[in-house]
């Protein structure tokens, strides 16, 4: 077997480690699910219809269509909270120790553990989805071509994150501290334009909610979905992504060959 062959069977053993960790242990992924479907009730139905009046809005719809993409990306930064604590787990007691001195591709533990959240990660965005459909939000003027962009770039997104997430886990000393070292993933969204226009924040406040990687990637999936202008916001979800996902990697792998703290 060439050296390709055996890094791809290893990797998908890790792949597999990885998922039946996520199927026997659900309540975690479950835990993070549950706050981007709480936010998405709990904007739409108590703020929904004076969000929506406040932006301009006829009703309550208008605020589903604004809130739901920002609500997307926020499901992908609760989730890759579990690749964190995954992986300070296995750093922790172990087991990466001993996978370091078995015969396998070296990098297979944590493209396992990359793709393994990804996965979650796409499958927690279409589960949101569904509720967004089932509570109104309507894509109707997007064009094929936009859905696939658009579940690019949510992919992406979750890649980079992923990895961010992954390097976390990496340099904490246990499944505690990662889940603690993680929480921006989740604050950051809170402070970008997912719920409210950087326009009618104030202005000491908008710097911090414009440059983050949050705003330009919520934007970009706004307007692919909902036809709103992008502008320069496509190149820069896009560098964010690239930027975040290089530095993860880089962050995981220097760490990889390090003992657990």
């Amino acid at each position: 077997m060439s050296s390709l062959t055996l890094a791809v069977r290893d990797c998908s053993t890790m792949l597999r480690r990885n998922l039946l960790h996520a199927r026997r242990y659900p309540s975690l992924t479950l835990n993070l699910l549950l706050t981007p479907v709480m936010l998405l009730l709990l904007f739409v139905y108590i703020f929904g219809d004076v969000m929506s009046a406040g932006m301009g809005g006829a009703d309550r719809s208008d605020y589903i269509a604004y809130v739901v993409p920002g609500i997307l990306l926020m499901t992908i930064g609760s989730t890759v909270i579990g690749a964190a604590v995954s992986v300070a787990t296995d750093m922790s007691e172990g087991i990466v120790a001993r996978f370091r001195t078995m015969a396998i591709h070296r990098g297979s533990v944590l493209i396992g553990h990359v793709v393994g959240s990804v996965l979650q990660s796409v499958a927690s965005v279409v589960l949101v989805g569904a509720v967004a459909v089932a509570i109104g939000f309507r894509s109707n003027d997007a064009t094929a071509l936009e859905w696939l962009a658009a579940f690019g770039l949510l992919t992406l997104f979750a890649l980079a994150l992923t990895w961010i997430a992954v390097g976390m886990g990496m340099a904490s000393p246990n499944a505690e501290a990662a889940s603690n070292s993680a929480m921006p993933l989740i604050l950051l969204p809170l402070i970008s334009s997912a719920f409210t226009p950087i326009e009618a924040m104030p202005g000491w406040f908008r710097p911090i909610a414009e440059y983050q990687p949050f705003t330009p990637a919520i934007e970009t999936l706004r307007g692919l979905l909902l036809g709103t202008e992008i502008g320069n916001n496509g190149w820069l979800a896009l560098a964010w992504c690239l930027g975040l996902a290089v530095l993860g990697y880089r962050w995981s792998a220097s760490n990889f060959g390090q003992d657990p703290k």
